[in-house]
Protein backbone atom coordinates (compact mmCIF):
# COMPACT_ATOMS: atom_id res chain seq x y z
CA UNK A 1 0.00 0.00 0.00
CA UNK A 2 1.40 3.58 -0.97
CA UNK A 3 -0.05 7.09 0.12
CA UNK A 4 -0.32 9.42 -2.65
CA UNK A 5 -1.14 12.41 -3.94
CA UNK A 6 -3.66 12.75 -6.39
CA UNK A 7 -5.97 15.25 -7.99
CA UNK A 8 -8.77 13.71 -6.64
CA UNK A 9 -12.50 15.42 -8.41
CA UNK A 10 -14.93 15.29 -6.22
CA UNK A 11 -17.52 17.49 -8.19
CA UNK A 12 -17.79 18.88 -11.51
CA UNK A 13 -14.89 21.27 -12.77
CA UNK A 14 -13.55 20.94 -9.32
CA UNK A 15 -10.05 19.39 -7.68
CA UNK A 16 -8.61 18.39 -4.63
CA UNK A 17 -5.04 17.47 -3.87
CA UNK A 18 -5.74 14.87 -1.68
CA UNK A 19 -3.25 12.18 0.17
CA UNK A 20 -4.92 8.76 -0.69
CA UNK A 21 -4.19 5.39 -0.79
CA UNK A 22 -3.25 3.17 -3.42
CA UNK A 23 -2.59 -0.69 -3.23
CA UNK A 24 0.40 -2.41 -4.50
CA UNK A 25 0.26 -3.89 -8.19
CA UNK A 26 -1.27 -7.51 -8.66
CA UNK A 27 0.73 -10.37 -10.65
CA UNK A 28 -0.09 -8.76 -14.04
CA UNK A 29 0.28 -4.78 -13.16
CA UNK A 30 2.85 -2.57 -12.78
CA UNK A 31 3.64 0.24 -10.50
CA UNK A 32 4.90 3.96 -12.18
CA UNK A 33 6.17 6.80 -10.51
CA UNK A 34 4.33 9.28 -12.51
CA UNK A 35 6.20 12.48 -13.81
CA UNK A 36 4.19 13.93 -16.43
CA UNK A 37 1.03 13.47 -17.59
CA UNK A 38 -0.99 15.38 -20.70
CA UNK A 39 -4.03 17.55 -20.47
CA UNK A 40 -6.47 15.85 -23.03
CA UNK A 41 -9.74 17.08 -24.49
CA UNK A 42 -10.96 13.86 -23.09
CA UNK A 43 -10.40 14.42 -19.51
CA UNK A 44 -11.81 17.92 -19.96
CA UNK A 45 -15.35 16.09 -21.18
CA UNK A 46 -15.04 13.78 -17.75
CA UNK A 47 -13.95 16.77 -15.73
CA UNK A 48 -17.41 19.15 -17.02
CA UNK A 49 -19.43 16.15 -17.40
CA UNK A 50 -22.27 16.19 -14.75
CA UNK A 51 -22.69 11.95 -15.04
CA UNK A 52 -19.33 10.75 -14.36
CA UNK A 53 -18.60 8.57 -11.26
CA UNK A 54 -17.11 10.54 -8.58
CA UNK A 55 -14.85 10.73 -6.79
CA UNK A 56 -12.66 9.81 -9.73
CA UNK A 57 -8.93 10.56 -10.11
CA UNK A 58 -8.49 11.27 -14.33
CA UNK A 59 -5.07 11.39 -16.24
CA UNK A 60 -4.73 8.69 -19.16
CA UNK A 61 -1.07 10.57 -20.94
CA UNK A 62 0.96 9.64 -17.99
CA UNK A 63 4.80 9.13 -18.60
CA UNK A 64 7.37 8.16 -15.55
CA UNK A 65 9.38 5.42 -14.12
CA UNK A 66 8.66 2.15 -13.15
CA UNK A 67 8.63 1.51 -9.52
CA UNK A 68 7.42 -2.23 -9.11
CA UNK A 69 6.28 -4.93 -11.44
CA UNK A 70 4.14 -7.91 -10.27
CA UNK A 71 5.66 -11.28 -10.52
CA UNK A 72 3.93 -12.42 -13.55
CA UNK A 73 5.28 -9.21 -15.98
CA UNK A 74 8.02 -9.68 -18.15
CA UNK A 75 7.98 -6.89 -20.67
CA UNK A 76 9.48 -4.19 -17.96
CA UNK A 77 11.56 -3.85 -14.97
CA UNK A 78 12.02 -1.24 -12.37
CA UNK A 79 13.81 1.83 -13.64
CA UNK A 80 12.30 1.35 -16.59
CA UNK A 81 10.82 4.95 -18.45
CA UNK A 82 7.79 4.36 -20.10
CA UNK A 83 5.09 5.90 -21.64
CA UNK A 84 1.20 5.05 -20.28
CA UNK A 85 -0.70 4.32 -23.17
CA UNK A 86 -4.60 5.19 -23.24
CA UNK A 87 -6.46 1.95 -24.26
CA UNK A 88 -5.59 -1.30 -21.90
CA UNK A 89 -6.26 -4.21 -24.10
CA UNK A 90 -6.48 -7.99 -23.12
CA UNK A 91 -3.34 -9.25 -25.84
CA UNK A 92 -5.45 -12.31 -26.37
CA UNK A 93 -8.83 -11.33 -28.17
CA UNK A 94 -9.09 -12.32 -31.90
CA UNK A 95 -7.88 -8.19 -32.93
CA UNK A 96 -5.28 -8.34 -30.14
CA UNK A 97 -3.72 -11.57 -31.98
CA UNK A 98 -3.98 -9.61 -35.21
CA UNK A 99 -2.03 -6.59 -34.34
CA UNK A 100 -4.79 -4.49 -33.84
CA UNK A 101 -4.77 -4.01 -30.14
CA UNK A 102 -6.49 -0.86 -30.49
CA UNK A 103 -9.55 -2.95 -31.00
CA UNK A 104 -9.38 -5.12 -28.38
CA UNK A 105 -12.91 -7.21 -27.78
CA UNK A 106 -12.36 -6.84 -24.05
CA UNK A 107 -11.83 -3.05 -24.08
CA UNK A 108 -15.03 -1.38 -22.82
CA UNK A 109 -14.15 2.06 -21.94
CA UNK A 110 -12.28 1.26 -19.42
CA UNK A 111 -13.15 4.18 -16.75
CA UNK A 112 -14.07 3.95 -13.42
CA UNK A 113 -11.89 0.01 -12.29
CA UNK A 114 -8.94 -1.68 -13.46
CA UNK A 115 -9.61 -4.55 -16.27
CA UNK A 116 -10.45 -7.29 -14.12
CA UNK A 117 -13.04 -4.71 -12.17
CA UNK A 118 -11.63 -4.13 -9.31
CA UNK A 119 -10.34 -0.39 -7.96
CA UNK A 120 -6.97 0.15 -6.43
CA UNK A 121 -7.62 3.70 -5.37
CA UNK A 122 -8.76 4.89 -2.01
CA UNK A 123 -9.82 7.35 1.15
CA UNK A 124 -10.89 6.99 4.28
CA UNK A 125 -14.67 6.93 3.18
CA UNK A 126 -14.23 4.26 0.24
CA UNK A 127 -12.78 3.87 -2.95
CA UNK A 128 -11.79 5.93 -5.69
CA UNK A 129 -12.26 5.32 -9.51
CA UNK A 130 -9.84 4.74 -12.06
CA UNK A 131 -9.85 6.83 -15.44
CA UNK A 132 -9.14 4.51 -18.49
CA UNK A 133 -7.29 2.04 -15.80
CA UNK A 134 -4.39 4.85 -15.52
CA UNK A 135 -5.17 8.13 -13.68
CA UNK A 136 -2.44 9.56 -14.33
CA UNK A 137 -3.04 13.34 -12.29
CA UNK A 138 -1.05 11.50 -9.10
CA UNK A 139 2.63 10.89 -8.07
CA UNK A 140 1.98 7.23 -8.93
CA UNK A 141 -0.15 5.07 -11.15
CA UNK A 142 -0.87 1.15 -11.26
CA UNK A 143 -1.42 0.31 -14.65
CA UNK A 144 -1.70 -2.95 -16.60
CA UNK A 145 1.68 -3.99 -18.05
CA UNK A 146 0.23 -3.67 -21.27
CA UNK A 147 -0.15 -0.01 -21.09
CA UNK A 148 3.29 0.56 -19.78
CA UNK A 149 5.62 0.64 -22.87
CA UNK A 150 8.85 1.48 -22.45
CA UNK A 151 10.70 4.05 -24.04
CA UNK A 152 14.50 5.70 -24.44
CA UNK A 153 15.59 7.30 -21.21
CA UNK A 154 16.45 11.06 -22.98
CA UNK A 155 12.98 11.89 -23.90
CA UNK A 156 11.70 14.15 -21.41
CA UNK A 157 9.25 13.37 -19.63
CA UNK A 158 6.78 15.88 -20.24
CA UNK A 159 7.26 14.76 -24.49
CA UNK A 160 7.11 11.55 -23.18
CA UNK A 161 3.68 11.86 -21.66
CA UNK A 162 2.28 13.35 -25.33
CA UNK A 163 2.84 9.85 -26.80
CA UNK A 164 0.16 8.73 -24.32
CA UNK A 165 -2.99 9.52 -26.66
CA UNK A 166 -3.72 12.39 -28.76
CA UNK A 167 0.07 13.17 -30.64
CA UNK A 168 -0.27 9.39 -31.53
CA UNK A 169 -3.85 9.63 -32.68
CA UNK A 170 -3.21 12.32 -35.16
CA UNK A 171 0.07 10.80 -36.03
CA UNK A 172 -0.95 7.12 -36.21
CA UNK A 173 -3.78 8.33 -38.52
CA UNK A 174 -0.93 9.27 -41.04
CA UNK A 175 1.41 6.87 -40.59
CA UNK A 176 -0.74 3.84 -40.03
CA UNK A 177 -4.55 4.28 -40.75
CA UNK A 178 -3.98 6.10 -44.44
CA UNK A 179 -0.44 5.28 -45.02
CA UNK A 180 0.18 8.55 -46.52
CA UNK A 181 2.79 8.39 -48.76
CA UNK A 182 5.37 10.76 -50.41
CA UNK A 183 3.97 12.94 -53.40
CA UNK A 184 0.48 12.98 -51.97
CA UNK A 185 -1.97 15.45 -51.04
CA UNK A 186 -3.19 16.17 -47.51
CA UNK A 187 -5.82 18.54 -45.69
CA UNK A 188 -5.79 18.32 -42.34
CA UNK A 189 -9.40 19.85 -40.49
CA UNK A 190 -8.40 21.43 -36.97
CA UNK A 191 -5.00 21.60 -35.78
CA UNK A 192 -5.24 20.93 -31.93
CA UNK A 193 -3.04 18.34 -30.50
CA UNK A 194 -4.40 15.46 -32.86
CA UNK A 195 -3.95 17.72 -36.09
CA UNK A 196 -0.91 19.36 -35.10
CA UNK A 197 0.69 16.24 -35.07
CA UNK A 198 -1.50 14.88 -38.24
CA UNK A 199 0.39 17.58 -40.58
CA UNK A 200 4.32 17.08 -38.31
CA UNK A 201 3.79 13.31 -39.85
CA UNK A 202 2.71 14.34 -43.37
CA UNK A 203 5.92 16.06 -43.59
CA UNK A 204 7.98 13.71 -42.33
CA UNK A 205 6.43 11.14 -45.33
CA UNK A 206 7.20 13.47 -47.83
CA UNK A 207 3.58 14.96 -48.45
CA UNK A 208 3.85 17.26 -51.65
CA UNK A 209 0.84 19.89 -50.48
CA UNK A 210 -0.59 19.42 -46.72
CA UNK A 211 -3.17 21.82 -46.14
CA UNK A 212 -4.32 23.13 -42.80
CA UNK A 213 -7.62 24.10 -41.77
CA UNK A 214 -8.80 25.54 -38.77
CA UNK A 215 -10.57 28.99 -37.74
CA UNK A 216 -7.96 30.54 -35.10
CA UNK A 217 -5.20 32.91 -37.40
CA UNK A 218 -2.69 32.07 -34.42
CA UNK A 219 -2.95 28.17 -34.55
CA UNK A 220 -2.53 28.20 -38.46
CA UNK A 221 0.42 30.41 -38.23
CA UNK A 222 1.51 28.02 -36.19
CA UNK A 223 0.97 24.95 -38.84
CA UNK A 224 3.17 27.04 -41.46
CA UNK A 225 6.34 26.65 -38.87
CA UNK A 226 5.63 22.88 -38.57
CA UNK A 227 4.98 21.56 -42.23
CA UNK A 228 1.78 22.62 -43.36
CA UNK A 229 2.28 24.34 -47.19
CA UNK A 230 -1.14 26.24 -46.81
CA UNK A 231 -2.98 27.33 -44.71
CA UNK A 232 -6.85 27.50 -44.67
CA UNK A 233 -9.57 29.55 -42.69
CA UNK A 234 -12.33 28.66 -42.42
CA UNK A 235 -14.10 31.57 -40.79
CA UNK A 236 -13.67 33.44 -43.81
CA UNK A 237 -13.94 30.95 -46.22
CA UNK A 238 -15.36 27.86 -47.24
CA UNK A 239 -12.84 25.17 -46.77
CA UNK A 240 -13.74 23.00 -49.27
CA UNK A 241 -14.32 25.59 -52.35
CA UNK A 242 -10.78 26.96 -51.06
CA UNK A 243 -9.18 23.46 -51.09
CA UNK A 244 -10.42 22.93 -54.64
CA UNK A 245 -8.61 26.10 -55.78
CA UNK A 246 -5.18 24.96 -54.44
CA UNK A 247 -4.98 21.91 -55.44
CA UNK A 248 -7.90 20.30 -56.78
CA UNK A 249 -9.17 17.81 -54.00
CA UNK A 250 -6.89 15.88 -51.81
CA UNK A 251 -5.73 12.30 -51.53
CA UNK A 252 -6.48 11.85 -47.91
CA UNK A 253 -8.41 14.35 -45.81
CA UNK A 254 -8.15 14.18 -41.89
CA UNK A 255 -10.67 15.41 -39.74
CA UNK A 256 -9.40 15.66 -36.11
CA UNK A 257 -12.63 17.50 -34.00
CA UNK A 258 -15.14 15.15 -34.20
CA UNK A 259 -18.04 17.43 -35.39
CA UNK A 260 -20.28 15.97 -37.94
CA UNK A 261 -20.12 19.26 -40.20
CA UNK A 262 -15.98 19.03 -40.53
CA UNK A 263 -16.02 15.66 -41.67
CA UNK A 264 -18.43 16.18 -44.03
CA UNK A 265 -16.30 18.87 -45.16
CA UNK A 266 -12.90 16.45 -45.50
CA UNK A 267 -15.02 14.31 -47.66
CA UNK A 268 -16.21 17.10 -49.96
CA UNK A 269 -12.36 18.04 -50.38
CA UNK A 270 -11.25 14.50 -51.68
CA UNK A 271 -10.05 13.88 -55.16
CA UNK A 272 -11.18 10.86 -56.93
CA UNK A 273 -10.54 7.63 -55.04
CA UNK A 274 -9.47 9.38 -51.82
CA UNK A 275 -9.94 8.49 -48.13
CA UNK A 276 -11.56 10.98 -45.49
CA UNK A 277 -10.12 9.61 -42.03
CA UNK A 278 -12.08 11.10 -38.96
CA UNK A 279 -11.83 11.53 -35.14
CA UNK A 280 -15.17 10.89 -34.07
CA UNK A 281 -16.51 11.57 -30.51
CA UNK A 282 -19.68 9.94 -29.21
CA UNK A 283 -21.21 13.21 -29.47
CA UNK A 284 -20.12 13.52 -33.27
CA UNK A 285 -23.40 12.96 -34.69
CA UNK A 286 -24.92 11.74 -38.05
CA UNK A 287 -23.81 12.52 -41.51
CA UNK A 288 -25.03 13.53 -44.68
CA UNK A 289 -23.02 12.43 -47.88
CA UNK A 290 -23.83 12.62 -51.51
CA UNK A 291 -23.92 9.08 -51.79
CA UNK A 292 -22.78 9.29 -55.78
CA UNK A 293 -19.88 10.22 -54.33
CA UNK A 294 -18.50 6.94 -54.09
CA UNK A 295 -18.80 6.19 -57.28
CA UNK A 296 -15.52 7.61 -58.13
CA UNK A 297 -13.93 5.66 -55.34
CA UNK A 298 -13.96 7.86 -52.27
CA UNK A 299 -14.12 6.61 -48.62
CA UNK A 300 -14.36 7.24 -45.02
CA UNK A 301 -13.07 5.26 -42.31
CA UNK A 302 -12.93 5.80 -38.50
CA UNK A 303 -9.23 6.93 -36.59
CA UNK A 304 -8.90 4.64 -33.44
CA UNK A 305 -6.20 6.27 -31.80
CA UNK A 306 -3.86 6.30 -35.09
CA UNK A 307 -4.26 2.67 -35.19
CA UNK A 308 -1.39 2.05 -32.95
CA UNK A 309 0.07 -1.11 -31.90
CA UNK A 310 2.05 0.32 -28.52
CA UNK A 311 5.10 -1.69 -28.46
CA UNK A 312 5.76 -1.09 -31.85
CA UNK A 313 4.87 1.65 -32.50
CA UNK A 314 5.40 4.44 -29.56
CA UNK A 315 9.22 3.87 -29.07
CA UNK A 316 9.60 4.04 -33.06
CA UNK A 317 7.95 7.58 -32.40
CA UNK A 318 10.08 8.36 -29.38
CA UNK A 319 13.03 7.33 -31.48
CA UNK A 320 12.09 9.86 -34.39
CA UNK A 321 11.39 12.52 -31.78
CA UNK A 322 15.38 11.81 -30.51
CA UNK A 323 16.61 11.96 -33.85
CA UNK A 324 15.16 15.69 -34.31
CA UNK A 325 12.89 14.07 -36.85
CA UNK A 326 9.31 14.86 -35.85
CA UNK A 327 9.55 18.10 -34.09
CA UNK A 328 6.88 17.37 -30.80
CA UNK A 329 8.65 19.92 -28.58
CA UNK A 330 6.63 22.41 -31.39
CA UNK A 331 3.43 21.17 -29.91
CA UNK A 332 4.30 21.57 -26.08
CA UNK A 333 2.51 25.15 -25.37
CA UNK A 334 2.80 25.02 -21.46
CA UNK A 335 3.75 23.20 -18.33
CA UNK A 336 2.13 23.34 -14.93
CA UNK A 337 2.49 21.49 -11.59
CA UNK A 338 -0.44 19.11 -10.36
CA UNK A 339 -1.89 21.90 -7.76
CA UNK A 340 -2.55 24.07 -10.93
CA UNK A 341 -5.07 21.60 -12.65
CA UNK A 342 -7.57 23.60 -12.88
CA UNK A 343 -6.14 26.44 -14.61
CA UNK A 344 -4.20 23.72 -17.27
CA UNK A 345 -8.22 22.78 -17.81
CA UNK A 346 -9.42 26.68 -18.17
CA UNK A 347 -6.51 27.07 -20.75
CA UNK A 348 -7.87 24.13 -22.79
CA UNK A 349 -10.89 25.25 -22.64
CA UNK A 350 -10.15 28.71 -23.94
CA UNK A 351 -8.22 26.42 -26.48
CA UNK A 352 -4.72 28.31 -25.75
CA UNK A 353 -1.98 26.67 -27.03
CA UNK A 354 -1.48 22.96 -28.65
CA UNK A 355 -1.06 20.83 -25.82
CA UNK A 356 -0.21 21.28 -22.31
CA UNK A 357 1.47 18.72 -19.67
CA UNK A 358 0.92 18.64 -16.08
CA UNK A 359 4.67 18.17 -14.68
CA UNK A 360 4.32 15.81 -11.39
CA UNK A 361 6.77 16.16 -8.66
CA UNK A 362 6.43 13.31 -6.31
Amino acid sequence: MHEITAAVMREPEQFSHETVTLEDPNATEVLVDVRATGVCHTDYHAYTNQDINRPVVLGHEGAGVVEAVGEQVTGVEPGDHVVLWVIPSCGQCEYCSSGRPYLCSQYTETRGTMPDGTKRLADEEGSIDHFFSQSSFATKAVVPERSAIPIREDVPFEIAALLGCGIPTGAGAVLNTATVRAGEDVAVFGCGGVGASAILAADLVGARNVIAVDIDADKLDRMREIGATHVVDASETDPVSEIDRLVGGVDYSFECIGRSRTIEQAFNALDRGGTAVATTTKDTGSLEIDGSAFLMGTSIVGNIVGSIRPRADLPKLADLYAEDKLDLDALLTDTYQLSELDAAFEALHEGDGIRNVVEIDG
